[in-house]
């Protein structure tokens, strides 16, 4: 599978701009008009005048661990913290462990594994923002994995617990829209871009969801243009402007943005298949 989303399907490439937004909530990166959720740090204690004590071998393990992560090298990561001696660590210590665990695991597409760590923190419940990013992260695994009953399920407890933001409404918006609640997740979309007008995301898929159910042609063909206004280069939303051109009846305009979304994504096959369905020709 290509890293380039603007070739992905349909169902992957709304996919992937929402786990893009997701990855960044849960793992506290600044993004624009979404909250920035930022570990916590401990008081350094005044230098006494004694000896320092050496850090149990366990807790050297921790801290390399972190240190690789933070170098997105998942996998050596991943083997420091699966090194670190239980015994050697205190309790928060252990609830960090879990919490890193999960995050490698999830990074390394290992989500059997990733589930029980991230679980374990959210069960734990010791730091109340630690589990919000946790629940965000078990949303991603569920929704990369097609369980968007599931995603649906973790993302409500977020929002019930008063953790709303713009990739959260983004990915409820998804998941509605993997079980055909097609109208949820117009309502959800709208949400995303009370916290954040100029969200891309949300303007290309509420788009093209009212220009391709044809609940709202016009209004659709208006957030899909939009939505190319703010990321001219992307070849899903110009396919997405395309196709909402297409059901506007204004094929010349569809014609011309289906040829550019090609140009730009030649493999991509649904974009191969709108510009068959519009102009006729085999591609």
């Amino acid at each position: 599978m290509s890293g380039d989303k603007s070739e992905w399907s349909s169902s992957q490439r709304n996919l992937a701009l929402h786990i893009a937004a997701l990855q960044r909530e849960a793992l506290g990166r600044k993004q624009e008009a979404a909250p920035v959720v930022k570990q916590e740090k401990t008081e350094e204690k005044p230098i006494e005048e004694k000896p320092i004590e050496e850090k149990p071998r366990g807790d050297k393990r921790l801290h390399e661990g972190k240190r690789l992560f933070r170098m997105s090298q998942w996998d050596k990561a991943l083997k420091e913290f699966q090194l670190v001696d239980g015994d050697k660590i205190d309790a928060s210590e252990q609830a960090e462990l879990a919490y890193y665990l999960g995050l490698c695991h999830t990074k390394l597409e290992r989500y059997d594994e990733a589930v029980l760590y991230l679980e374990h923190v959210v069960t734990a419940g010791n730091n109340l923002m630690r589990s919000y990013q946790c629940r965000m992260m078990l949303a991603l695994i569920y929704i990369r994995t097609n369980r968007a009953r599931m995603a649906e399920f973790e993302l409500k407890r977020l929002k019930n617990a008063g953790f709303t933001s713009a990739p959260m409404y983004n990915a409820l918006a998804y998941a509605s829209y993997c079980q055909k609640r097609y109208r949820q997740a117009i309502d959800y979309y709208e949400k995303t871009l009370e916290i954040d007008n100029n969200n891309a995301t949300a303007m290309n898929s509420m788009g093209y969801i009212l220009a391709d159910r044809g609940f709202d042609t016009v209004r659709g063909l208006t957030f899909c243009r939009r939505a190319v206004d703010i990321r001219p280069r992307n070849a899903a939303y110009m396919d997405s402007l395309g196709w909402a051109y297409y059901k506007c009846g204004q094929i010349t305009e569809a014609r011309t943005w289906l040829q550019k979304a090609m140009e730009s994504a030649p493999r991509e096959k649904e974009i191969l298949e709108h510009f068959r369905m519009v102009t006729g020709e085999a591609v």
